[in-house]
């Protein structure tokens, strides 16, 4: 029975479709057809619900799924015992909250491509709760995201460091009481869809700080942009690894008890790239020691 009808089938359980799975395993939507069609005929049962337009997997099918992970993971770490390291070949699939991508991840994912020449990485950027979803669902290996509030027991959390928040404000600004700044400057959101939004948002609840709203934004990186054109203030993590533009804003401590984000990589307790994925973590914190931020100033 071959591999890579198992791994075509794992990615139509994933992606949803035999669409969907053809362009994760780059081959054409009638050759995923065909090949489900011999992984059917090989076990000598249906795995999927023909009945409508869109096969989906049946019962069968979905209990076969976490079988065939198993055997996907043996098969992919076979020579990690004998040789001490994963054998690194084809894609680690990656996923990243767009506040790191700007600096940490491409400095870490740099060092961790230069070990393993071989390796192809695929960055998908997006919100943690989006990217916590896609490990679990394996669509991706793995994601440097904010902590999640629960990490299940299908998940593993690797922590990479901590970034105390901080009051963000144009390099021009020269009041240095966060209460005061607050009060009588514009206030820039980040997104409440955002694990940063809501720490930020926590914060100015339970400290009774009502602020004049001027602006929301999706990234950090456009509210940082717009702080560094003097657009209004916002409160975010002191990123541990920053980028030219965050780096020229002045970041004012709000003062105890200091609320943080917890940073770290995100991946399923059964990934096969584990070790993989493992020094990647260490690529990640070695990026945040060399950088050494210091304590919120001036």
């Amino acid at each position: 029975m071959s591999i890579a009808l198992f791994r075509t089938f794992v990615a139509v359980s994933e992606r949803g479709s035999f669409a969907a799975a053809a362009a994760a395993v780059n081959v054409t939507h009638a050759a995923v057809g065909q090949q489900m069609r011999r992984l059917e005929d090989q076990l000598q049962f249906a795995l999927f619900d023909r009945t409508e337009r869109t096969p989906r997997l049946n019962p069968l099918g979905a209990a076969l799924v976490p079988k065939v992970r198993e055997v996907l993971r043996a098969y992919d770490t076979i020579l990690d015992d004998l040789t001490g390291e994963a054998a690194v070949i084809g894609e680690l699939s990656l996923g990243a909250v767009p506040s790191v991508i700007r600096a940490l991840v491409p400095i870490s994912v740099k060092r961790l491509m230069g070990v393993y020449p071989d390796l192809h990485i695929r960055v998908v950027p997006e919100l943690s709760d989006d990217l916590q979803e896609q490990v679990e669902r394996g669509t991706i290996d793995a994601a440097v995201l904010s902590a999640p509030d629960m990490v299940p027991p299908t998940q593993r959390w690797l922590p990479v460091a901590e970034e105390e928040l901080v009051l963000l404000t144009a390099p021009e600004i020269e009041e240095d009481d966060p209460l005061v700044i607050l009060g009588t400057m514009p206030f820039i959101r980040h997104t409440r869809r955002a694990a940063v939004g809501v720490l930020a948002e926590t914060w100015l609840s339970a400290n009774r700080i009502t602020v004049r709203d001027a602006m929301e934004m999706g990234s950090l990186e456009n509210v940082a942009s717009m702080v560094a054109h003097n657009l209004g203030v916002s409160i975010a993590p002191n990123l541990c690894v920053p980028d030219p533009t965050f780096a020229q804003l002045r970041k004012i401590p709000l003062g105890a008890p200091a609320a943080a984000r917890a940073l770290g990589i995100l991946t399923r307790a059964d990934c096969s790239r584990m070790r993989l994925v493992e020094r990647l973590a260490e690529e990640l914190q070695r990026t945040v020691a060399d950088h050494r931020p210091g304590p919120a100033s001036d």
